[in-house]
């Protein structure tokens, strides 16, 4: 429990490196009709940022983790792209397959944005991602490297489903385990809407009982998650290969480890 709460703090730290990028989004996102698919993995600086604009635009998208060491995706991006490079994307609505993150994301604000501009603070991104990269290190590189005890072991028959947002820290901590089992998934992303959203489940800052916003994504996810409370807790996962449906990081992390580690 204390090991996971450090990790936990490591993540939260991690978020607030970040300037909070990753957090709030539009409630009335653009998504598109074929899945949107991203071969990355979590700690990858390079792949943070495409994420996080994934999560300002709050798109929905697979994620096929290519963790240091792994050997399912890695060679597929090889097939695809001719090499091993990350982060690299593929738009089957447009037909599309990019690699380089400030290319991925001016793809992303051009088809999927409100104006088809790339705002400014994501056009001018610095060549090297400094603030990214020390996330990366101060969340202790987690999400880099395969556990190589898994190496051999079959990808599950269909995709695990995770709800969460990129700067969610209980998220980021089960994004990592993901990555390191190179576990495939589809990301909901579940981005902060307005300010009556912001601060987790049970210490948000507005009080009272939580209302999201008529016709926003979070209203469709309200009902998803089926909570008692009618409110909206992050990370979720639902795995159908098993059936299982369940909420808290630790749990979810413990579950991976057993199931698929």
């Amino acid at each position: 429990m204390v090991i996971h709460q450090i990790k936990v703090a490591q993540a939260l730290a991690s978020s607030i490196t970040g300037g909070g990028r990753g957090a709030n989004g539009t409630p009335f996102p653009k998504q598109p009709e074929k899945a949107l698919k991203l071969y990355e993995f979590e700690g990858s600086p390079f792949c943070r940022r495409v994420r996080e604009v994934l999560t300002t635009l709050n798109l929905d998208y697979e994620v096929y983790p290519c963790p240091k060491g792994g050997t399912k995706y890695r060679k597929i991006v090889e097939e695809l792209g001719g090499k091993q490079m990350f982060p690299f994307f593929i738009d089957e609505n447009t037909g599309e397959q990019l690699y380089h993150s400030k290319k991925i994301i001016r793809h992303l604000f051009k088809h999927y944005g409100k104006t088809g501009e790339t705002p400014q603070k994501y056009s001018e991104y610095p060549n090297i991602p400094y603030v990214a990269l020390a996330g990366t290190i101060i969340n202790g590189a987690r999400g880099v490297w395969i556990k190589k005890k898994i190496i051999d072991r079959p990808a599950p028959d269909a995709l695990l489903e995770l709800w969460g947002f990129e700067a969610s820290p209980y998220t980021r901590v089960v994004r990592a385990t993901l990555s390191e089992l190179e576990l495939p998934f589809i990301f909901h992303n579940v981005a902060k809407e307005r300010w009556q959203d912001q601060g987790p489940a049970l210490l948000r800052l507005k009080p009272g009982k939580y209302v999201p916003l008529n016709g926003g994504k979070r209203e469709q996810v309200v009902k998803v998650m089926n909570r008692p409370k009618q409110d909206i807790q992050v990370p979720y996962l639902v795995d159908p290969n098993t059936g299982i449906k369940m909420f808290e990081s630790k749990d979810i992390i413990q579950y991976l480890n057993q199931q698929y580690g």
